[in-house]
């Protein structure tokens, strides 16, 4: 087993390959192994038969896990995607496109990889991760605060509006997706369609504590964990200038570990 370990970079750094920010494709972070296979190999031409699968179910479902053993079942790979709950199915399929875009660009011929975009979440590797679950801290980022962010008398806002997130709070939808808002304050979050209803609450609260935890006084903030993420942000308008500063703490996997971009 490949031992765990820390990574530390700022997100800034890298631009999307694929999407400018805004979109349903922008690029928040990706994920490569170390481990690498060879070039024509039974690993490449499954890994290559996943996505393709995974590109092709895009287009009719919001969530999907396959497994390819195209080459060899000696070598199989094994991949899922999710998209955001509010995503109409072609902007989905665009998404998870653009997502396997970006893997192939950053990661070649990387034994396992994951990326982020805002509108899906793409990952795959040689290891079963299908149905586990993992609250590891992937990503976090947090918006202006000091002048610029909220008082102390306006952290129950936030509050109210991520407490709707947890213990099955918010509206159901793909993948567990809620949407929770109080005041000017809106939150969303989302769970990997492999996880339970149980998996799912326990995912969120986690990715609620540690955006609470971490932006403070903040206007805005977002946590990626490994099945599950949590976001809240100000109501256009209310905050009209937002300098959004992006931290990001990784810790990957079992047998893929993955090197953060």
């Amino acid at each position: 087993m490949n031992n765990l370990f820390f990574f530390l970079l700022l997100a800034a750094s890298i631009e999307s390959p694929t999407a400018a920010d805004g979109s349903a494709n922008a690029y928040i972070y990706a994920g490569c192994s170390e481990s690498r296979y060879a070039p024509g190999s039974p690993s490449q031409i499954n890994v290559d038969s996943l996505l393709s699968s995974l590109v092709s179910a895009s287009s009719s479902t919001p969530y999907s896990n396959l497994t390819s053993t195209a080459a060899s079942a000696s070598f199989p790979s094994f991949g899922l995607f999710q998209c955001r709950g509010d995503l109409q199915p072609s902007n989905c399929a665009d998404c998870v496109r653009s997502a396997v875009s970006s893997i192939s660009s950053l990661c070649p011929f990387a034994a396992g990889a994951a990326v982020q975009l805002d509108g899906c979440f793409l990952r795959y590797g040689n290891d079963s991760f299908v149905g586990e679950p993992d609250t590891s801290v992937l990503y976090k980022k947090c918006g202006a605060s000091g002048g610029g962010g909220y008082g102390p008398d306006q952290i129950g806002i936030r509050d109210a509006a991520l407490s709707a997130l947890t213990g099955g709070g918010g509206n159901g939808g793909a993948g567990g997706y809620r949407v929770g808002a109080a005041g000017y304050v809106q939150a969303v979050a989302q769970c990997v369609g492999d996880q339970s209803a149980s998996e799912c609450d326990d995912c969120v609260a986690a990715a609620v504590g540690q955006v609470r935890a971490a932006c403070g006084y903040a206007v805005s903030g977002d946590a990626y964990l490994g099945k599950c993420y949590a976001r809240f942000w100000t109501a256009k308008g209310v905050e009209k200038t937002l300098k959004r500063t992006k931290v990001l703490t990784h810790k990957f996997l079992s047998s893929n570990d993955l090197l953060l971009y």
